[in-house]
């Protein structure tokens, strides 16, 4: 989808992006190969072959960067198919919502094998990792994972494309919170971390430092599959909001 999309370009919103692709004109290939289709007047068309070659450039190199600038973060879902090869599903656990508590647990998920980093073990070591990933998929991360990593980091620039599927299944009409999505849309948890939530987590935590070996087990258990069904509730979005954008099929 990224390569059709023209709104990132100033002076271009979803109707006038619609009727590009109306032209005919479905990815920047095709408009470039024949610009004069979009309608447009003779100066915008100058200047949106511009964009369009240099977006078209960004891309080769695969500079995530750059279309995490151009962008606006509600539109970030569009780079899930160019840069797939290079995602990290990402949920974090803490001590509890506020500000001063502590990241206890951080798991990344990339589609093959999810990696667990843990508070006074290794968990200083996604410092480094998360720069193998140029897109990142959380659940309400905008509010709470990312502003957390970057308290916890404030040395690493977290640059990446972030698709937050919070608000953009709320788009689509799911609303509440990850759990309560992951039911209205028939995902089942194991019998094992059933009816647990975020506050569950913090317990577990608590449980942990207090000698308990199963409850650090569990608690990797919840995170684990929080990561892995951010993969499945991506793959149902990603279609709806293409289709909520009015790309023709």
């Amino acid at each position: 989808m990224l390569s059709s999309s023209f709104i990132h370009i100033r002076g271009i919103g979803p109707i006038t992006e619609q009727r590009i692709w109306a032209q005919g004109l479905r990815d920047w290939d095709a408009f470039l190969a024949n610009p004069a289709m979009a309608g447009l007047s003779a100066r915008r068309t100058v200047s949106l072959v511009e964009s369009v070659a240099l977006s078209r450039e960004h891309l080769r190199r695969e500079n995530h960067r750059f279309f995490s600038e151009v962008l606006t973060p509600r539109e970030h879902w569009r780079a899930f198919p160019e840069f797939a090869h290079r995602i990290a599903y990402l949920d974090i656990e803490t001590t509890g919502t506020a500000e001063r508590d502590a990241i206890t647990l951080v798991g990344l998920y990339d589609g093959t094998r999810s990696r667990l980093y843990v508070k006074g073990e290794d968990l200083q070591d996604l410092a480094q990792d998360i720069g193998e990933f140029s897109l990142l998929v959380t659940f309400f991360g905008s509010g709470f994972d990312l502003p957390f990593l970057r308290r916890r980091f404030p040395h690493v620039r977290f640059d990446q494309l972030h698709i937050d599927l919070c608000p953009a299944l709320h788009r689509l009409g799911y609303k509440g919170g990850l759990k309560r999505v992951e039911q209205q849309l028939g995902l089942s948890r194991s019998p094992e971390t059933q009816g647990l939530d975020g506050w569950d987590a913090v317990r577990l935590w608590r449980e942990w430092q207090r000698g308990s070996h199963e409850a650090l087990a569990l608690l990797k258990r919840y995170n684990t599959e929080d990561i892995v069904h951010l993969e499945t509730l991506l793959e149902f979005a990603y279609p709806r909001l293409r289709k909520l954008a009015g790309f023709p099929v």
